[in-house]
C-alpha cells in the first residue's frame, strides 16, 4: 500500500481573503501542509490539488508536485470538496496506484499540526479496518448544555433536548467532539466508489486543543499567529 499525500487548494476564498497563500510565521498556509507532508516518511509523493496558478507556484515552490490544474466547475464556491478528491483519486488510478492505496489529506487551515500528528492518523489507519481516518478534538461547547438557537421572535432554545428531555447533569451526556482539518486519511476505492466523507467506515484520532485550530476567519489567523510564535515555530 502507498500513501499519496495531498492538500486541496483552491484559488477562492470569502471568510478570509486568500486564504491558502496567507502566512503564519512567514510560511504561506500552502507551505505548512507542505512541509509536514513531505517530511511524512510513509508519504511516498506530495501533491497539490489547486485552480490557481498563484497557489501552484507557491506549492512548487516548497516542492510540492502539481500534475495538473484543477478543472473550474470543482473550484467554486459551492463545488464540494469530495468531488476534488474524486478527481485527485481518478488521477492517481490512472497514473498506476492501486485500489488499496491511500490518500492523506493535509488541509492549509491547520498549520499547527505537528509530524507525530500525521504519522499518528496513518498508524490508526493501518491497524483499523476504516476507510476513513479523520482528526478530532474535543468540543469545547456541549449542544446539550451550551448552544442554543434564535426563534423569529429572539426567543432563545436550547440547540438539543427540551423541557422533558435535555439531560439535568452534564456527565449524562456524551462526550462531544469537534472535526479538525489536521488530517484525513482514505483509500482510493472508499473514495471512489462512496459519494461523501461518511460513507463508510470511519474513525477519529483525537488531538490536543493547542495543534487542532481551524482557520476559517481572520481572528483564527491572529491565533495561529500567536500559537506558532509562542512555542517556537
Amino acid at each position: 500500500m502507498t500513501y499519496w499525500g495531498v492538500v486541496f487548494a483552491r484559488g477562492g476564498s470569502k471568510g478570509v481573503p486568500g486564504k491558502n497563500l496567507r502566512k503564519v510565521g512567514g510560511i504561506p498556509l500552502v507551505g505548512h501542509s507542505i512541509q509536514i507532508g513531505l517530511a511524512t516518511p510513509e508519504i511516498e509523493e506530495f501533491f497539490c490539488s489547486t485552480d490557481s496558478e498563484e497557489i501552484a507556484d507557491a506549492a512548487r515552490g516548497f516542492g510540492a508536485s502539481i500534475p495538473f490544474m484543477r478543472p473550474v466547475e470543482l473550484a467554486g464556491d459551492e463545488s464540494p470538496e469530495w468531488d476534488a478528491w474524486r478527481h485527485f483519486a481518478k488521477y492517481l488510478m490512472a497514473a498506476g496506484a492501486r485500489g488499496d492505496d491511500a490518500i492523506v489529506s493535509l488541509p492549509t487551515t491547520s498549520p499547527l499540526r505537528n509530524l507525530d500528528d500525521v504519522r499518528s492518523a496513518i498508524a490508526l489507519y493501518e491497524s483499523s479496518s476504516a476507510d476513513v481516518v479523520v482528526t478530532t478534538t474535543e468540543a469545547s461547547r456541549s449542544p446539550w448544555f451550551n448552544m442554543v438557537t434564535l426563534d423569529g421572535e429572539g426567543h432563545v432554545h436550547v440547540l438539543l433536548g427540551g423541557e422533558s428531555g435535555e439531560p439535568a447533569r452534564r456527565q449524562d451526556t456524551p462526550n462531544v467532539f469537534d472535526l479538525t482539518t489536521v488530517a484525513y486519511v482514505a483509500s482510493l476505492s472508499h473514495i471512489l466508489s462512496a459519494h461523501r466523507l461518511f460513507g463508510g467506515v470511519v474513525v477519529g484520532y483525537e488531538i490536543p486543543k493547542e495543534r487542532a485550530l481551524d482557520i476559517d476567519t481572520e481572528l483564527d489567523l491572529d491565533i495561529a499567529e500567536y500559537l506558532y510564535g509562542k512555542r517556537g515555530g
